[in-house]
């Protein structure tokens, strides 16, 4: 009995333990969502009250006078472009990884594992001085910038600085896959390439998931990167939230700044909702080990 109480206890405290962490997130986005319907003159009585009608000017205030329309479009661009060339480099070296055994393989493997221990944020002036280097040479015989201020190389930025961690797990997610299914590929006559297209990768399609949907939030919240190699008018959306956030508190359009907030979590919470499940599958779930 009293090992039986002392199990309740324990459930009672995990219970209580989730439902506070539950708490601590809910409200600050709820309160975000609500906040973003409210006039201006709302804000200076109770902040907690619910909003007295629905103000979508706020919206439309954002995205007219924040240009948060063409912010939100660069971030969605960069996103998209980074996690391609991502998963094109990171899903063949990590299978090839994981598979095959060759020359330098231990050494290959350290220096992905190097790079899981280097926090990009410390190296981003030595990444805008390369950068800006290679655009005085390209400046000399074009007379333009291209490195610089440039979507498609902050992108490549982006995935570079993403692979390690994307190689590491795919590869531990590769290692546990049996190797009968490639010795059926090869006797049905699949070259490697195919065998690691149609049969590896779609088999480790939860474990893409959850590489997608981590890289997606390091991307499209990504600030310190974007703000230093996005030196012109072109902005990601949190180098534009942080600038809408210093423009209405100076002019007190608090409604603006939580729109400019709802449109930043939004795509985020969405694409949650949407792949939680497989989330979920490529955390725990493994193929059966040889």
């Amino acid at each position: 009995m009293k090992k039986k109480n002392n199990v309740k206890i324990y459930k009672i405290f995990i219970y209580i333990a989730l439902l506070a962490v539950a708490i601590s997130i809910i409200v600050p986005v709820a309160w975000v969502f609500m906040a973003s319907l409210k006039e201006n003159a709302e804000f200076y009585t109770n902040p907690w009250t619910l909003p007295k009608g629905i103000y979508l000017q706020n919206f439309i205030n954002a995205f007219n006078k924040a240009n948060m329309g063409e912010y939100f479009l660069n971030s969605v661009l960069v996103t998209a472009i980074a996690l391609i060339i991502l998963l094109v480099v990171a899903l063949p070296a990590a299978y090839v990884l994981a598979r095959y055994e060759f020359k330098c393989k231990k050494i290959i493997n350290a220096l992905y594992m190097a790079g899981l221990f280097i926090n990009v944020n410390y190296i981003v002036v030595p990444i805008f001085l390369m950068l800006l280097d290679w655009d005085d040479v390209v400046y000399q015989f074009f007379k333009t910038s291209f490195f610089l201020d440039n979507i498609f190389v902050l992108a490549v930025i982006y995935a570079a600085t993403a692979i390690p961690f994307t190689v590491y797990l795919l590869t531990s997610y590769f290692r546990t896959l049996p190797k009968t299914y490639e010795e059926a590929a090869y006797i049905d006559g699949c070259s490697y390439f195919q065998t690691m297209t149609r049969i590896m990768i779609p088999m480790a399609r939860p474990s893409i998931v959850t590489v997608i949907l981590f890289n997606f939030l390091a991307f499209w919240n990504e600030y310190i990167i974007a703000l230093t190699l996005l030196p012109g008018v072109s902005k990601t959306l949190p180098v534009g939230l942080m600038n809408l956030s210093q423009a209405a508190r100076g002019k007190a359009e608090y409604g603006m700044l939580y729109a400019g907030l709802v449109v930043v979590m939004l795509p985020t919470l969405i694409l949650y909702m949407m792949v939680q499940k497989k989330l979920t599958q490529g955390m725990t779930v493994g193929g059966i080990k040889d």
